[in-house]
């Protein structure tokens, strides 16, 4: 049997959170395919919590990171915009 892996999704998580976005792309895919192993049997089911804790910080940065790359390119279409019109001289 596997021993988990629950601290390093945890940490690739925050790291994710905090840091750099893909670090938390990793800790989802990761995370997802350890919870797999363990309901297999395959995998050691003791670090199942921390193994959902990462695996949902994991995919909470990467919907903020999502956003944010959406938000940003929503202002920077109205600023190139205004700036196109002339607006503001």
């Amino acid at each position: 049997m596997k021993s988990h892996r629950g601290t390093l999704i945890l940490v690739l998580g925050i790291l994710g959170l905090v840091i750099c976005f893909p670090c938390g792309i990793a800790a989802w895919i990761m995370g997802s395919g350890d919870l797999k192993e363990m309901d297999a049997g395959q995998m050691d089911p003791e670090g199942r919590s921390l193994t959902q804790a990462g695996k949902i910080v994991g995919i909470i940065a990467t919907v903020l990171a999502l956003l944010s790359v959406v938000v940003a390119v929503v202002f920077f279409m109205f600023f190139a915009a205004a700036g196109a019109i002339g607006v503001g001289r």
